[in-house]
């Protein structure tokens, strides 16, 4: 999935989501102040940083990238997460008083519910917990199909996309899932791709269209779509690389026919930099698109789960040796993105360019209950896992900066960096 949820990257989405009330979905706001942290956070909480945007997205991703390496987690960090949820099934970005109800006024999230039952699939023993999350994404299921960031805004394709793979996860079929108008979220994800014809972006998903109705390249939901159109859950692993990804437009592009194409786009980027941008935000000093850590680890992920890892293998090098600083700072979520995309690409987290993102990562909440790494069978040593997702592609027979310019998918460390 992809830190995203910085507070910046925040900002811009509530500016792209009050502009969708009003008329199209393309407001930038310049970024407003933090709240203040809490003068004592949970104790089952991982980071340190204020949790208001991000709590239950940072959480969900540590305990997810932990359950990929084997690691046990924290029952005081997994009750944290099952705490956090709302009687109706939803979750919110952060519950400061858990104890409270959750009320009219509470905030819900369906990034966060999505993470969250990944997660909590991943760790097993929740299917209550699952069950009532995915009720309450369909209830709040756009008439496209899709879903925003918050109910009862426009579909855009980074939470829809998201929200599909909580539903692979669960089992629950997303192709099959309709809105009152019949759409399934496929077709919701597919009317954010840009056809490979196009000059700019082949292949690639937008977040939103633009206030004049056009689809803007964007790589946080490129990333996140890619993964959601092909039917995979967090924590993705395999398979073996295929051949070179391609863009095909057809008449009516399937889910994975979409998403494939959004992998050439992810590989023909990465190419050529061996990392995605982002574009500055409004007033920036340097006008410069800089260097986006979070998606350019989602798109590891992503290109990993079409069979198309080896495209990624420049990403990874360069995740490597320049994202020591940027995960120091951004905490649990970042060391979650990375474990994930050395996980998805079968490098070790425990020695990546010479970090242990793994220990980096258990210490930023409460101690584990085992960080033993398994030790490889002669039998096992070498072979390619079959996966944590047995989605495949089921689905078929079934079936925030401003908009376009991207908030950063699974907001760039989109809470992977709400941080």
């Amino acid at each position: 999935m992809t830190v995203r949820r910085s507070a910046a990257a925040l900002a811009a989405a509530s500016a792209v989501l009050c502009g969708a009330v009003a008329a199209a979905p393309a407001a930038t706001a310049a970024p407003s102040p933090s709240p203040s942290p809490p003068a004592a956070l949970p104790a089952g909480l991982y980071g340190t940083k204020d949790p208001t945007y991000d709590g239950v997205w940072r959480q969900s991703l540590a305990l997810l990238a932990q359950d990929a390496v084997k690691v046990v987690p924290s029952e005081q960090a997994v009750d944290w997460l099952t705490g956090q949820q709302c009687a109706n099934g939803a979750f919110a970005s952060y519950r400061p008083d858990a104890a409270e109800p959750c009320g009219i006024k509470t905030m819900l999230d369906t990034n966060a519910t999505a993470a969250a039952l990944q997660a909590l699939v991943a760790l097993g023993g929740h299917k209550d917990a699952v069950d009532k999350g995915v009720i309450w994404l369909k209830q709040v299921q756009n008439e496209d199909g899709g879903w925003s960031y918050n109910p009862g805004a426009p579909s855009d394709a980074n939470s829809t996309a998201i929200v599909i793979s909580a539903l692979a996860a669960a089992k629950a079929r997303p192709g099959t899932m309709t809105s009152g108008d019949g759409r399934t979220p496929y077709d919701a994800l597919v009317s954010f791709a840009l056809p490979c014809t196009d000059p700019a972006g082949a292949g690639a998903f937008a977040y939103q269209p633009d206030p004049a109705g056009k689809l803007v390249a964007n790589g946080d939901a490129t990333a996140a779509a890619v993964l959601g159109g092909l039917g995979r859950a967090l924590p993705v692993k395999g398979p073996k690389p295929g051949g070179a990804p391609t863009c095909a437009t057809e008449a009516k592009p399937t889910p994975e026919r979409s998403a494939r194409n959004g992998a050439h786009w992810l590989a023909t980027t990465l190419a050529k930099t061996g990392h995605l941008d982002s574009p500055p935000l409004p007033g920036a000093a340097d006008p410069a698109p800089q260097p986006d850590f979070g998606n350019t680890a989602d798109a590891v992920v992503a290109l990993a789960a079409a069979g198309h890892r080896n495209k990624a293998a420049g990403a990874l090098a360069w995740l490597q040796q320049n994202s020591a600083a940027w995960a120091k700072e951004n905490g649990p979520a970042a060391y979650a993105q990375l474990v994930l995309a050395a996980h998805a690409y079968g490098a070790d987290p425990r020695d990546f360019g010479g970090a242990d993102l793994v220990a980096q990562l258990n210490a930023t909440g409460p101690a584990p209950e085992s960080t033993v790494a398994p030790t490889p069978s002669p039998a096992t040593a070498g072979k390619e896992s079959p996966g944590s997702d047995t989605a495949g592609i089921w689905w078929i027979v079934g079936a925030g900066l401003a908009a376009g310019a991207g908030i950063g998918f699974m907001l760039s460390g989109r809470r992977k960096n709400k941080q």
